[in-house]
């Protein structure tokens, strides 16, 4: 996540919840590709942003790298809906295409985050 705060918001809703997730944050994006090698994720959430190193490329190549390691490994991408309207769109299109398997925009709920995470 590009801000720290919000990732670590992100990851302690995400241990809160109900479900019972095992959350691990990746520290630079490059790392995710690293963690993912031992921890056989079953979902990797990844904010998308319209500047490096968030960027939606970036981050496909990311999904790339996991997929061919993981093929079961579910990718979901968060993006700010309202700050980057032209990116949400992008990120939507991606959904549709197969490319990803869930997309969520940042201003939902703590509560309707966990649920959508928890079924995938």
């Amino acid at each position: 996540m590009q801000s720290y705060l919000f990732g670590d918001a992100l990851a302690g809703i995400l241990r809160n919840a109900e479900f019972d997730f095992d959350v691990y944050k990746a520290e630079k994006p490059e790392d995710v590709v690293d963690m993912s090698r031992y921890l056989l994720p079953y979902a990797v959430l990844m904010e998308v942003t319209s500047f490096g190193p968030r960027l939606l490329d970036e981050r496909m190549k990311i999904r790339d790298l996991l997929r061919r390691q993981n093929p079961d490994c579910k990718i979901v991408l968060i993006v700010d809906e309202n700050a980057e309207e032209k990116l949400a769109r992008r990120v939507k299109q991606a959904k549709k295409d197969g490319l990803i398997d869930q997309f969520i925009y940042g201003s939902i709920s703590a509560a309707y985050l966990a649920a959508v995470m928890d079924t995938l």
